[in-house]
């Protein structure tokens, strides 16, 4: 992840990573401040939470929004509990989707992309899914557990 208070990289070329840059034009344009992260992923900052645009080119261009928190000790620890907030989010969502890694959050939003896509509006629509869909797995964990939400962000 990169260090926030660095010097942003310059956009690459059009012809080595065309989605990518595609992306970065679109947050520019929105007035957003985006970065590259070491992993390559494009890495951007909304409503005080890191999130990333992970591009894959190839014979299909996939678009991938995603964002990850770890669980504190304030969230169910139940396994179970957990699955079944991923769940109801997924089921309830059509485009983003929750996962968990060990005691890590990851929810996401992937797209197929073509030159017609209008990427500006998916791409912002998919950064406000994906932390929609975290404020309503900590909603679905509460309801299954019983739990007052905690503050998360």
């Amino acid at each position: 992840m990169t260090d926030p208070t660095s010097l942003p990289d310059f956009p690459p070329s059009p012809d080595q990573h065309p989605l990518r840059g595609r992306v970065l034009d679109a947050l520019l344009d929105e007035g957003f401040r985006p970065d590259i992260d070491e992993d390559g992923d494009v890495a951007v900052k909304v409503q005080g939470q890191q999130l990333y645009v992970r591009c894959v080119e190839g014979d299909v261009t996939i678009l991938r929004v995603f964002g990850q928190w770890r669980l504190g000790d304030a969230v169910s620890a139940d396994e179970l509990s957990r699955l079944r907030a991923c769940n109801a989010v997924t089921g309830r969502l059509s485009v983003a989707k929750t996962t968990l890694s060990g005691d890590v959050l990851v929810s996401s939003a992937e797209h197929v992309v073509t030159p017609g896509t209008p990427l500006g509006m998916v791409v912002t629509t998919s950064l406000e899914l994906v932390l929609t869909a975290v404020n309503l797995w900590h909603e679905a964990l509460g309801q299954v557990t019983g739990q007052t939400p905690p503050d998360h962000g």
